[in-house]
């Protein structure tokens, strides 16, 4: 695996999701993630209750593909950052061991002047050090 600056890598991606031009989204998609790469999310508690309640044993949410991804990256910043409500943005440094990164990031709301929410994120790079699985956690 080529050397990979980590923190660079999730500075990139964090701003991916700020990003208010859909070409340059789309564009920063294919350089970030490979081309079947997947962004698996952990839906918020009452989401992941009523999945289970319907007899699923998981509901983790799934975007796989540049088009998936780029599609799920523009709904967040359609509903969360062109209104001017929230910006992301990272929370704690990249750590990165081997083919794995992960870090924090938070949702900053721009109205209230303070953190309202956040997560963890764990990416799993290839061997050219694209993101083959992202795993995203909310709090």
């Amino acid at each position: 695996m080529p050397a990979v600056d980590a923190q660079d890598l999730v500075e990139r991606y964090i701003g991916l999701w700020n990003e208010p031009d859909p070409e340059i989204r789309r564009k920063t998609v294919h350089d970030l993630w490979t081309e079947e790469g997947r962004h698996f999310l952990l839906p918020p508690q009452q989401m992941h209750e009523q999945a289970v309640g319907l007899g699923f044993t998981t509901a983790a949410l799934e975007a796989r593909g540049h088009d998936e991804l780029h599609a799920r990256v523009s709904r967040a910043y359609e509903e969360f950052v062109a209104p001017g409500t929230y910006v992301f943005r990272v929370q704690e440094a990249a750590r990165h061991l081997r083919d794995v990164i992960t870090f924090r990031w938070e949702a900053f709301h721009t109205g209230e002047g303070q953190v309202t929410g956040g997560g963890r994120d764990f990416l799993v790079l290839d061997g050219d050090g694209r993101i083959r699985f992202d795993y995203q956690f909310p709090d």
